[in-house]
């Protein structure tokens, strides 16, 4: 709350430069943000009495706007890749996949390991279970496995994220 919002009675008082000032009512702190050009911020409003700052409100705001963009700049945005193969790959084919999840690893990504059942392949899923601790040993230099291999419907997965 700024300035002709704040309903209270009396407020706590804080100068633009931190020190406090006193237990005055809003008339007067009105009156002394006024004079120095700034707007009166409740800051404090579960306090006995609410604290009330003075301070320009554009510029704190401008900071806080700047703060957030910069916090948002140092994120890392961690996507998950999926790498999709059958029970009956072919060793050059799961060379090229293990290639493609080392890639996608040392870029910082986690990587979804999913072995696809079609048919008759569903009864055999130990099948899937062993290509997928394949698929884990092959890896484990710059990956280790977050979550291990487990059937969803006719899907094995395996999560795998980065060392």
């Amino acid at each position: 709350m700024i300035n002709e919002e704040i309903k209270d009675k009396e407020v706590r008082l804080i100068d633009h430069d931190g020190t406090q000032l006193d237990i005055v009512t809003i008339d007067v702190a009105m009156k002394k943000a006024e004079e120095r050009g700034m707007d009166l911020v409740k800051i404090a409003p579960q306090a006995k009495p609410p604290v009330c700052k003075i301070m320009d409100y554009g510029k704190y705001r401008f900071e806080m706007a700047k703060r957030e963009k910069e916090a948002k700049k140092n994120q890392k945005v961690v996507s998950i890749k999926e790498i999709k193969m059958s029970p009956s790959i072919d060793v050059h084919d799961f060379d090229t996949k293990v290639n493609h999840t080392k890639k996608f690893l040392s870029s910082g990504d986690k990587v979804k390991i999913t072995v696809r059942f079609r048919g008759r392949e569903l009864h055999h899923t130990q099948l899937g279970n062993e290509l997928l601790a394949k698929f884990a040993d092959a890896i484990s230099e710059v990956g280790s496995v977050e979550k291990p291999a487990k059937l969803e419907g006719r899907n094995m997965a395996m999560t795998v994220a980065p060392k």
